[in-house]
């Protein structure tokens, strides 16, 4: 009979300390990896020859001290290659492929969202004692960053394998329909399908006045008449939708972070048509701790969650049902809001994601 024999205390705790340590190390490549994105540095280094740092800094406009310290970081976490001799720096091509637009997803995006949870600790800890939850107005980056995450999840696929996942959509939309898209932020998927599909009417709403207001810029700018964008609270949508307005609504990551999701549910199931459909993207994991342990970036969506989707919801007396609400509840939750016909897909580009496809 195979025996497993675990750890001793002694064992256990040695690991855990330099599992501590790599974490440490790697929260801190994060941090530089952020700064690289921002910067544009990785965008200059990429197919190019070595550089020393003076030359990085000139071709990026940026200090040659502040940059040449970030490259010490970037070699140390294995990010960057350097020839010692000739004090030049250059970025691999298959490094650039995860760190830039040259590859299918830019990793770097991602890294972001390290420093901008970690700017609302103070924040966060103050709710752990107090109760309560931090606002909207304290991430004023927050939708930037998603916009980008979208820009990688959604938007290339989205005429490919998003709006496929609905038989007939592609044409319904071709022939003209009314779409609203819920907690919409910066709009990028409606402006994509608004160009593409001028015979339809597209609507936007979302509760950040920053976010509506990129999004009906961007409209404007692109001379599209046939989408508009509005500041609003879908807390009382379960009340306020308009009956069988809509032929498709849809929401990307959006449900999970409202102060109340079973009315936005409610009024999404009341704003469609008979016929209509309802496409929802969000958070892969399960509704049960225990089953997320080996989710890939599991503990980093629990670290998302109590320092933003949760608490977010939670400052406007919200639910607070968190990033990791799972696949569980929220088929518990669109039976309640009252669709009879739903189908769970997940896509090959997306281990991060569920796709919903939700019909009256």
């Amino acid at each position: 009979m195979c025996q497993v024999h675990a750890l001793t205390p002694a064992a256990d705790a040695e690991a855990f300390e330099a599992r501590l340590v790599n974490a440490l190390n790697e929260s801190g490549l994060m941090l530089l990896t952020a700064i690289g994105h921002r910067t544009g540095l990785f965008e200059v280094l990429a197919g190019q020859p070595p550089l020393d740092s003076q030359a990085l800094a000139t071709a990026a406009g940026l200090d040659e001290r502040y940059v040449r310290e970030w490259l010490g970081g970037m070699v140390v976490g294995g990010v960057i290659e350097t020839d010692p001799e000739a004090g030049t720096y250059w970025l691999p091509e298959s490094h650039a492929e995860l760190l830039t637009d040259r590859g299918e997803a830019n990793l770097a995006v991602y890294a972001q969202f390290v420093s901008l949870l970690g700017s609302v600790e103070d924040d966060v800890v103050r709710c752990f004692r107090e109760g309560g939850g931090v606002p909207y107005s304290r991430y004023p980056r927050f939708h930037e960053v998603m916009a980008s995450d979208s820009g990688q999840t959604v938007l290339p696929v989205l005429f490919d394998a998003i709006l496929p996942l609905a038989p007939g959509l592609i044409q319904r939309l071709e022939n003209g329909i009314c779409v609203l898209d819920c907690a919409c932020g910066r709009g990028r998927a409606l402006l994509l399908m608004a160009e593409r599909f001028p015979a339809s009417r597209f609507v936007g709403y979302d509760l950040s006045d920053e976010a509506i207001g990129w999004a009906q810029a961007k409209a404007r700018d692109a001379g599209l008449d046939n989408v508009t964008f509005e500041v609003r609270d879908l807390s009382d949508f379960d009340a306020t939708a308009t009956p069988g307005a809509f032929d498709l609504v849809t929401t990307f990551d959006g449900i999970h972070d409202q102060a109340r999701p079973r009315n936005l549910l409610k009024g999404i199931h009341r704003s469609l048509a008979p016929d209509g459909v309802y496409l929802v993207q969000d958070i892969h994991a399960s509704s049960h701790h225990h089953l997320d342990r080996d989710h890939p970036l599991g503990t980093m969506l629990y670290a998302v969650s109590v320092s933003h989707c949760m608490t977010v919801s939670l400052a406007q007396g919200g639910e607070g049902l968190g990033t990791m609400w799972g696949r569980e509840r929220a088929l518990a939750y669109l039976r309640e809001a009252g669709f009879k016909d739903v189908q769970v897909y997940q896509l090959e580009h997306d281990f991060q994601n569920d796709y919903f496809v939700c019909r009256p």
